[in-house]
Formats: C-alpha cells, structure tokens, sequence
C-alpha cells in the first residue's frame, strides 16, 4: 500500500481500458472515481471493484465540467472503435475536445498530474514505419476516421497549451491497438471480431486482402506503461507510444484465432474501409528508455485469455449482448 492514498479520477472508467486500470489502481491502494457516460462503457466491467468502500462509480459525460477534489486524472473517455465513434461523430469530437478542455480546467483548479490517452491514430495512415513519435503524421481532416483521429490531435494540442500557459503538470500517451478481456463485444476492432466469429463458427471478416498489419499490446501491459507514464517526474510529458512492437499481418491474427479456438469458420474477404492504415507499428525506443517498459505478454497467452473470456461472455444468458 502506498505510504499516501491518492484520490485518482479515470474518465472512461466502466470502459475497457478504463475498467482494468482502475481495477490495478484500487489494489495498489488508491480511492477511485470511476466517471463514464455508459456509451461504451458497461456496469459489468466494474462490477466486482463497486463493493470496495475507495471505488466510487458516477455517471457523467465530460463534455460538461466536473467539480471533484482529485490528485491525479487519467483521461479515457472517448469512444474508441470505428462503429462507435462513426455513430455519432461530432459527439467524439466533443467527447476528445470539450473533453479535454474540461479535464485539463479540473486540473489546473486542484493542482492535479492529468494523463491524456491519446491514439496512434495521430500518425493517421503513416508514411514512416515504425511510427516514432516525432512523426506528424499522414492525416485526412474530411473522412470519416477524422471525428476520432483529429480529436485526438487537437486534445494533444490542449495540454500542450495548459502546460506551457498554465503550467499543468501533462503525460500524453499515444495508445496502440490493445486487447484483452472486456473488450466490447460489439466494437467491431479485428481481435474481439475474430473472437466470437471464430467462437460461433460463423466466417470470418477480413477487410482488404489481410496483408495490412497491426501490432497487438495485451491490457495488462497497457495499464502498466500507462501507471509507469504518470509516475514520471514533471520534466517529461510525452507524448510517448505505449504499444507492442511486434507487427502481425491481420490475416495471420485471423488464422491464429481459428486454430487456437479449433473453429471451423472460412476467412471472406470485404472492401478496405476508408482511410484504413495499411500499417502501424509503435517505435517504442522512448517508452524502454524513459519508462523501463516494454510489453511481456506473448500474443499467443493473450489470446488465450482473452478467447476464455468471450467464450464465457457468449455461454452468459445474455449471449454477449
């Protein structure tokens, strides 16, 4: 246990990310405020932490402000898969910017360390490979990514800002594709997809020829590289890539997931979706020299747990729904 308890707030804390991060933060012994709106977020990712007398669950929507006594803020909250943040994009943009703003408000009131998850979706799809982060990017301002991926980028200028005008104390993460248990059943991103096609013995959907490629970083390595980010010292902010190096070609994270679920489903072949990245790969050069990270669980371990975990989740009465 800590010598001294911090009070920490998580926005998207019932969310993916957000659920396992709070759920390591309570056991090293901090009080949590869990904040979501429940867009994406779901009560059953908190459910075994909201017996604990220091986790607090509130639902909120950050586009408004929040008036809370705090140490430290993790900033999740944004929809992260394309099914959802395409739903209602001018909501993502605000979620990432109004967001932001008020976050970053909160935190210069009470003197609070802020981290920003930020996404490798800044480098858009990227001309330079492994992606560093020096890198600006290969963007587009009009598709449809752009709600996500330019919300992203103007909430990375935000901190910058209060940190140099209000001098804030900022870490800016730049998170890679992550996976794991709680993943939303219906976020449409390629692990959790593979997972319950490949459960149900139904094809598999594969966009493009599958020769694009994705580097996969485990939850429990995530929340890690994230905890280490915020216990740096002030003269570090990022943004630093937290992520796997290790690239994989989605059509053989396709063929894994059939054979370690021995499924009988076929892989079909859809059209590429607009502004799809054809690569990305996080350089994490920085994240080993600054932070001492690096991700330890191999893809096959990670895949195992997080196959049990849908496998349970479809056996529920609510099939995952």
């Amino acid at each position: 246990m800590p010598l001294t308890r911090k009070r920490i707030l998580i926005t998207g804390g019932a969310g993916f990310l957000g659920s396992h991060l709070g759920e390591r933060l309570l056991h090293e012994g901090n009080d949590i405020l869990c904040v979501d709106n429940y867009f994406t977020g779901r009560k059953d990712n908190i459910s075994q932490l909201l017996g604990n007398k220091n986790f607090e669950a509130h639902r909120h929507d950050v586009t408004f402000p929040l008036y809370v006594e705090v140490d430290e803020i993790y900033n999740l909250a944004c929809p992260a898969s394309p099914i959802h943040y395409q739903f209602d994009p001018v909501q993502t943009t605000k979620t990432s910017v109004a967001g932001a703003i008020n976050m970053l408000g909160l935190a210069k009131r009470v003197g609070a360390k802020i981290l920003q998850a930020s996404t490798s979706e800044v480098y858009g799809d990227p001309a330079v490979h492994p992606q560093t982060e020096d890198y600006r990017g290969n963007v587009s301002t009009l598709g449809p990514r752009a709600c996500y991926d330019e919300g992203k980028r103007c909430a990375e200028t935000l901190f910058f800002d209060y940190y140099r005008q209000h001098k804030v104390p900022i870490k800016v993460a730049r998170i890679f594709n992550t996976y794991g248990p709680r993943m939303h059943p219906n976020d449409g991103r390629v692990v959790s997809n593979f997972i319950i096609q490949a459960l149900r013995g139904e094809d598999i959907t594969l966009y493009g020829d599958g020769s694009q490629t994705r580097a996969f970083c485990y939850v429990e390595d995530l929340v890690d590289g994230l905890i280490r980010l915020m216990a740096t010292g002030p003269d570090f902010t990022g943004p630093i890539n937290i992520g796997n190096p290790h690239e994989l070609a989605v059509r053989e994270l396709a063929e894994r997931v059939i054979a370690l679920t021995n499924s009988r489903s076929k892989i079909v072949h859809r059209a590429l979706p607009q502004d799809d990245p054809v690569q990305r790969c996080p350089d994490i050069t920085l994240a080993r020299r600054v932070l001492g990270w690096e991700p330890s669980v191999t893809l096959e371990e990670g895949l195992w747990r997080t196959i049990g975990y849908f496998d349970a989740l479809l056996a529920a009465p609510s099939g995952g729904s």
